[in-house]
């Protein structure tokens, strides 16, 4: 990893939002806590929730350089930590909506501000000791125009969308210029030297492909949505110029997406690599972002999810989603390869829901929190990921090869738990 900045202020070790100086903001995070003992969810899940707002509290830190905003670490038990970034701080703001939106916004600002001019938005900020880095060739997925839409769905903020329309523009076009695949579609650097751009680390795609700049399903149906929160974003503010430039992107990666990645004989989303060859196909869970995204067809999604999302031989687990389709020769009890991580559960379950197929969203939900609930009351702690089957989460592997080779403790980053809560209520 290469160090991009370094900074002498060792506060955010220790400098919680308790000891915050902005009462306004603390009192926010004291009325979220209120807001959320009300009630959302099962009541079998509410010593689990509250658990999560009080570690969610503890892993807040004062502003501390280079951000300028209050920021949430990836969970106090990170083996690597104190970090933030990536997919973890989209699920972290997402958690705080709709009762706490200005730390939502916060987080957003934050990855942000770290934007270089050429559009690229860094992964994972190590927060370490008095040094702070983060990779300057390995991006991350563009999902935090989801958390940020969703923000402002709810506050209806314009000059932060101008801020935020800007900043995804300018992403835009380094991904066209960085990650565009060749043929079509677009790719994550896991292809070429397995760094996992993706955050899916080792994940079984790539096994035994040559490396390439070949189209990856989860890439190409990211951008899509990227593409299409950039095309309202600009509607909004009335730059339609702009708007029609997204619109016309969008809708030729849509037909790229549901032409020539999708198995008519499999009912499957793949890898434009793996699409058309058995041998390489594997059923991971990155085949489902078409549905995610809203990508997919309306009778693709609705095979996918019939077929492997509620199905038993496939997805449909104890603890749902496992990365890996149980019916799969190559899944294991391993990191990406085989466990349930509740924030891809938390995807899968929207994707569901905006096809209309609310008994789909609300089985996985429930399953999940369930589950997690169960082990929370047995542990005492929130796990990175978890066991597929429902048994213990220490009884799974992460990495092997390292001296961390069980699931995190306390760790928030894939756990978007409220979130999760929350989408269920709107299921019932």
């Amino acid at each position: 990893m290469t160090s991009m900045i370094n900074s002498t202020n060792k506060s955010h070790k220790s400098n919680s939002i308790w000891s915050n100086s902005e009462p306004a903001y603390l009192k926010g995070m004291e009325e979220w806590k209120v807001r959320l003992a009300s009630g959302i969810g099962k009541s079998e899940w509410k010593q689990l929730l509250s658990y999560t707002s009080d570690l969610h509290i503890t892993c807040t830190h004062a502003p501390t350089p280079p951000f300028h905003q209050p920021w949430e670490e990836i969970g106090t038990g990170y083996c690597y930590g104190p970090a933030c970034g990536h997919w973890d701080l989209v699920h972290a703001a997402l958690d705080f909506l709709p009762h706490h939106p200005l730390h939502a916004k916060n987080q957003l600002l934050n990855l942000l501000a770290l934007q270089r001019h050429d559009g690229m938005l860094p992964g994972s900020v190590w927060m370490r000791g008095d040094s702070v880095s983060w990779s300057n060739t390995e991006s991350h997925p563009p999902v935090w125009p989801e958390a940020a839409q969703a923000y402002y769905s709810l506050t209806g903020d314009t000059p932060f969308l101008g801020v935020t329309l800007r900043a995804l523009d300018k992403q835009l076009h380094w991904f066209e210029a960085n990650r565009n695949a060749q043929d079509g579609g677009f790719y994550y650097t896991d292809i070429l030297n397995h760094e996992w751009e993706s955050g899916v680390d080792e994940g079984v795609r790539f096994d035994e492909i040559a490396t390439g700049p070949y189209a990856c399903i989860d890439a190409t149906s990211h951008l899509y949505r990227a593409y299409e929160i950039a095309e309202h974003w600009a509607m909004e503010l009335q730059e339609t110029t702009l708007a029609d430039l997204y619109r016309s992107k969008r809708l030729v990666l849509q037909i790229f997406i549901q032409d020539r990645m999708f198995n008519e004989d499999v009912s499957y989303f793949f890898d434009i690599w793996s699409v058309n060859e058995p041998d390489h196909q594997h059923l991971a869970f990155e085949g489902l972002w078409p549905v995610v995204t809203g990508a997919a067809t309306s009778d693709q999604a609705h095979r996918v999810i019939d077929r492997y999302v509620l199905s038993q031989q496939h997805f449909l687990t104890e603890h749902p989603l496992p990365t890996l389709a149980i019916s799969d020769p190559k899944f294991e009890l391993r990191m990406w390869r085989g466990p349930a991580w509740n924030s891809m559960t938390y995807w899968v379950a929207l994707g569901c829901y905006r096809y209309g197929r609310t008994d789909a969203a609300m089985l996985l939900l429930e399953k999940a929190l369930d589950s997690t609930a169960k082990q929370f009351a047995k542990t005492g702690t929130i796990w990175e990921f978890y066991h597929p089957f429902g048994e213990t989460p220490d009884k799974v592997a992460r990495k092997p090869h390292t001296p961390y080779n069980v699931p995190c403790r306390d760790y928030l980053g894939h756990n978007p738990l409220i979130a999760m809560a929350q989408l269920w209520d709107l299921c019932k």
